[in-house]
């Protein structure tokens, strides 16, 4: 990984806390104040410690802000007031907000920001912490459009702030295992990645059309603030809470849920670049535009084809939800399972590579472990806190991998939604042949949203 950015525009890295802590000693200069006196015997001294804010903290928000709960939680913002006050019951310091507008106007001290909000929302939060200079760990897809995750993965950059996306299996060992094994040529020359998700559609309900029903919104809830830059739309809970994920104006479908999680170690396994292509066939296309434009598929398959690139390739990528899954390997053991939930398959001249390991099972024993080239991870979480204090980038900085691989991700649902194969120029970041593909990659904002 390239070392954090030291230039003038990295300075928004440099929390105003921190610096003022900084200039203040400076100025003084008098009396050396002991580590063990700034955070006694074995803890962690509060000059070392980020004030963070949540945004979004039901269910896996809960979870991130808990697992960051190491420094200092000082905000708590969701539309939701119930969350809110969930929220302000277990970290009573903090502040509570339902527009992380105000409260990033309103508290300066805030170091760091957590989003894990629904997909539409991701960009136009992750935009205004990035441009106030703070560190943000996003949950994935990062963003809802691709023109939104090369804007955002751009301003990340620009600003010097320390970014991670919520992929946490990018952290794991299965992970650096596979980079490791390519990179040792045990597979030989990647032609094929296979992934797959059998996300039930009770989690994720698709394709289906809009109520008609116009139920109240409930007291505790704004929906003006949720629903945010996209287009206004009666409440209904079949959109919230957490149904919104198939919905084309809320969330990426399961494609855009899972494919950042299962495509992540092949794209750095092989620097995957830009597809030259994209295409798409889904149970969609058996459906009214009431219910295609509403709503991602119940199932779909979707290939990418890639170029030759670093001794690999062309490769062709694969996506498969919806119980859809591709053939049975022929070095599988007959018997064991396949393909029933989620999994990722890189198929090589040489050989396979099922989830982390090779198959059939004698090859992988025959060949042990790869040559360790990768240093291996404190943790998903510990990363983004680790980075947003100076040090070593995190495996899922938003610039030096999120942002690529979630707008690659994205041009999959460009494909499904338009049922064309697409070809992608990469360099003018629109697609060569279809007007109604370029029209998804940058959806206008409801008025009063800006990124």
């Amino acid at each position: 990984m390239a070392s954090r950015d030291t230039s003038p525009e990295a300075a928004p890295s440099l929390s105003r806390r921190r610096f003022v802590t900084g200039a203040a000693a400076a100025a003084a200069a008098v009396t050396v104040v002991p580590r063990h006196v700034l955070g006694g015997p074995g803890r962690q001294p509060p000059s070392e410690t980020l004030n963070i804010a949540g945004v979004g903290i039901a269910g896996k928000g809960f979870h991130d802000i808990q697992s960051v709960s190491s420094e200092n939680i000082v905000a708590i913002c969701d539309v939701d007031a119930r969350q809110v006050a969930r929220g302000l019951k277990q970290w009573p310091k903090a502040k509570g907000y339902k527009d992380f507008r105000k409260m990033l106007d309103a508290q300066k001290d805030i170091d760091a920001v957590s989003i894990a909000v629904p997909d539409h929302n991701h960009a136009v939060i992750t935009m205004a912490a990035i441009k106030r200079g703070k560190h943000v760990f996003c949950q994935k897809p990062l963003t809802h459009s691709v023109y939104e995750a090369f804007a955002v993965g751009e301003a990340a950059k620009k600003h010097g702030v320390a970014t991670q996306m919520g992929n946490q299996g990018q952290a794991s060992e299965g992970a650096r295992l596979v980079c490791e094994m390519i990179w040792d040529g045990a597979i030989g020359r990647v032609r094929e990645i296979h992934a797959w998700s059998n996300r039930p559609h009770r989690i994720s309900p698709r394709g289906i059309r809009r109520p008609s029903d116009t139920p109240p919104v409930p007291d505790w809830m704004d929906w003006d603030l949720w629903v945010g830059p996209s287009p206004m739309r009666p409440y209904h809970p079949c959109y919230h809470p957490f149904a919104w994920r198939g919905w084309w104006d809320f969330g990426t479908g399961v494609l855009g849920d899972i494919g950042c999680h299962q495509l992540s170690t092949v794209f750095k396994a092989l620097d995957l670049q830009h597809p030259t292509s994209v295409e798409a066939c889904s149970t969609n296309e058996q459906e009214p535009p009431e219910v295609y434009n509403e709503t991602a598929p119940i199932a779909s398959i979707t290939t990418y084809k890639f170029p030759e690139h670093k001794g690999h390739g062309p490769i062709t990528l694969r996506w498969y939800d919806g119980a859809m899954r591709p053939p049975r390997p022929e070095a599988l053991e007959p018997g064991r399972e396949f393909g029933r939930n989620d999994g990722t398959m890189i198929v090589g001249d040489k050989g396979v590579i099922l989830g982390h390991r090779l198959i059939p099972e004698s090859r992988q024993k025959e060949y042990g472990k790869p040559p360790r080239k990768l240093d291996r991870s404190p943790g998903h979480h510990k990363e983004w806190l680790i980075a947003a204090k100076g040090g070593k980038r995190a495996g899922s900085d938003f610039a030096d991998h999120a942002a690529h691989l979630a707008a690659v991700v994205l041009l999959g649902n460009c494909a499904i939604r338009t049922r064309e194969k697409l070809l992608w120029d990469a360099k003018a970041r629109k697609f060569t042949n279809s007007d109604a593909g370029n029209a998804l990659l940058n959806p206008p904002y409801r008025d009063g949203w800006t990124l």
